[in-house]
């Protein structure tokens, strides 16, 4: 049956099945070249169309010291022009011939994706191994680049009512010394601190073959697909010096932290409740992603039931899983209702912790949040982009393809007693920080 279909059904008979479900290994070819590129293709030829994904090992947690938001900046630069290629050239690849493209910085990696109809694959590599290494880094580029990152800023953070709170303050204000702290957007200062040379130092250090994943999936023969790419990236030379690594080790938080922060287009108070998350490997993370479904995901979920529907003191709340490479973020967060006071809000997201720490959640609950995951991955994988970017995920957060078919197992391994334990180890008041976020002149009145 296929899998999104079966999905529905389940859902509609009401029945937990997922834990019978037989979900297939991608079994994919791995391979690494001469010059380190390593390579991941998966061939499945029943539809036409063709994923491709290159995925780099710098993110924003490898900025430039006081150039936050450089490597977001960097990605954009990427569309430009290089020595074989018109600016936005990518573009006209993809989009006209019925296809797509994009691309996205996180703190860990940057990646660049495209899909179109297979008999255009080779195009695209061609392309991609073009602006590895010949990129124009000039000033005309990098100006206008620097600019639309800077005018994002605007939209994005200055724009929005509680955009300084979730696109500066939680990550600045819950990092201590580690290059996460900076958020991934940047901000203004530090865009205009940037120059060409830094540019040119970043593309030079850091795109190149032996840091870079390259992932195809689709419909191809891989007889081809491995002659075109010894074609196009074999031939790019590994460079002989080291890549930079972030080894700053974030310090356990020892005391609960505070904060008042304010801005002048808060309509309403808001609060977020930060706690320092494990590494993206360790074996904790399916229990604490089970329930961030069970808290937050859906007007079913507890956060939404009890401040949003029942309290009446939130118009939003939430619960989130900031997993990243080293120790990311674990976050409660709520906007209040009109009258309702920060104060409200973070009383009642504690006294939501407290429950699911003294009484843990129920088994319904628990099928339920895993059958929402399970299906969530069934649908994604449905398509040749789904699954390459399911495998990239693999390869970025375990630095292993393989990671990519054990993701449901250890989904539905998670006990009541995991969800239970996990709650009480990382949600502790020592390794708390709150922040209350509020319309300018407000903390006066408190």
């Amino acid at each position: 049956m296929n899998g999104l279909i079966f999905v529905i059904v389940s859902f509609i008979l009401g029945v937990s099945i997922f834990g019978q479900v037989k979900i297939a290994p991608m079994k994919f070819k791995q391979r690494t070249l001469p010059n380190g590129l390593k390579v991941i293709s998966l061939q499945d030829n029943s539809n036409p169309t063709v994923a491709i994904r290159v995925l780099y090992r710098v993110g924003s947690k490898d900025d430039p010291e006081g150039r936050s938001g450089f490597a977001h900046l960097f990605e954009h630069m990427m569309f430009k022009s290089t020595k074989n290629m018109k600016s936005e050239m990518i573009d006209r690849l993809t989009e006209d011939v019925g296809g797509y493209n994009n691309a996205s910085t996180w703190d860990d990696f940057t990646n660049y994706f495209e899909v179109v109809p297979s008999n255009y694959l080779e195009s695209l590599l061609w392309a991609e191994a073009d602006r590895m290494v010949n990129l124009n880094v000039d000033e005309e580029n990098f100006r206008s680049e620097r600019d639309v990152v800077k005018e994002e800023f605007r939209q994005r953070i200055l724009a929005q009512p509680y955009g300084m709170l979730f696109g500066q303050y939680i990550e600045k204000l819950s990092f201590s010394v580690h290059p996460y702290k900076r958020p991934g957007i940047g901000n203004l200062e530090e865009l205009d601190a940037a120059t060409l040379d830094d540019v040119r130092n970043f593309y030079k250090t850091f795109y190149r073959p032996d840091n870079a994943v390259l992932i195809v999936v689709g419909d191809f023969e891989q007889e081809k697909l491995d002659f075109w790419i010894d074609k196009y990236f074999g031939k790019i030379p590994k460079p002989e010096s080291e890549i930079p690594r972030v080894n700053v080790v974030e310090p356990e938080r020892t005391k609960e932290q505070r904060y008042t922060k304010t801005a002048p287009n808060v309509p309403f108070p808001a609060v977020a409740i930060t706690y320092l998350a494990p590494p993206s490997k360790s074996k904790n993370v399916p229990a604490l992603r089970l329930a961030e479904v069970i808290l937050s995901q859906g007007e079913s979920s507890r956060l939404y039931q009890s401040l949003v529907y029942k309290q009446q003191i939130a118009q939003e709340a939430g619960f989130n899983v900031d997993i990243r490479v080293d120790k990311g973020l674990l976050y409660f967060y709520a906007i209040a209702s009109e009258g309702k006071k920060a104060e409200q809000l973070e009383k009642a997201l504690l006294a939501e912790l407290k429950k699911i720490q003294e009484k843990g959640v129920s088994a319904r609950e628990l099928r339920k949040a895993k059958n929402q995951i399970i299906s969530s991955f069934l649908q994604e994988i449905e398509t040749n982009d789904g699954k390459a970017s399911a495998i990239e995920r693999a390869v970025a957060f375990y630095d292993d393809p393989n990671a990519v078919n054990e993701e449901i197992r250890k989904i539905e391994a998670v006990t009541l007693e995991d969800i239970k334990r996990v709650m009480n180890k990382y949600f502790t008041e020592t390794n708390r920080v709150v922040i209350h976020y509020l319309q300018e002149g407000e903390e006066k009145k408190k």
